[in-house]
């Protein structure tokens, strides 16, 4: 069964760097961002992990916690950080579950049910282990997002969409093509004008159903 958005995240307990891991134990009250790679030591997911080291300051100061997935174990895992701490010239300060029984990797259909890991494989045989969840404190998925082999994740979209679900959460606002923090706002169908103005103050009506206002505080 595929994964969709309002889905609450499959549980899972699973070694890790950081030890046993439970994940809505882990998540607690934050929200979380699951990415994960088809192999260790490859080029491609060391310039990822190395990204997502160094924006690990900007995720805590979205109370959000990070989670690396891949099909090798724990130990390689260990020797791997290694390689990522000196591309990236920061700590790999989150942990990489052992996947190695692809447990989780089917549990969040990244791959066939019946796939499995040839004892001499490559990262070809688990390609489709290149996927990113954003879950929210209620466990519940709020994204999902997925990339072929050759194209490198774009971590900073991935941190503008966090900015975007934890700003409209809750809220009856959107926002728009290209948003970026700090920019303004949709206002939500379910209010009429009225409404949005005695919430939100001025706002913008560009088409009946295009209606701009400030982004809220955090």
């Amino acid at each position: 069964m595929s994964i969709r958005i309002d889905d609450i995240a499959p549980d899972f307990t699973v070694d890790s760097t950081a030890g046993k891991i439970n994940l809505h134990e882990w998540i607690g009250d934050s929200y979380a961002i699951l990415f994960s790679h088809p192999k260790d030591f490859t080029p491609v997911c060391t310039t990822e992990f190395g990204a997502v080291a160094q924006l690990v300051p900007e995720f805590a100061k979205r109370n959000t916690k990070v989670m690396g997935v891949s099909v090798d174990n724990v130990e390689e895992h260990k020797k791997w950080k290694r390689d990522i701490e000196a591309f990236a010239g920061v700590p790999a300060d989150f942990p990489i579950i052992d996947d190695t029984s692809l447990h989780v990797s089917k549990l969040y259909d990244m791959l066939p049910a019946g796939a499995y890991l040839a004892e001499n494989r490559t990262p070809a045989n688990s390609a489709t282990v290149r996927t990113v969840f954003i879950i929210g404190p209620d466990k519940k998925v709020r994204l999902t997002m997925s990339y072929p082999m050759s194209v490198g994740r774009n971590f900073a979209e991935i941190l503008r969409a966090l900015d975007a679900i934890q700003i409209t959460d809750g809220a009856p606002i959107a926002t728009p093509a290209n948003w970026i923090p700090g920019q303004d706002v949709i206002v939500g169908l379910s209010l009429n004008d009225e409404q949005a103005k005695e919430k939100f103050g001025n706002i913008d009506i560009k088409l009946p159903y295009l209606r701009f206002t400030k982004a809220p505080k955090k």
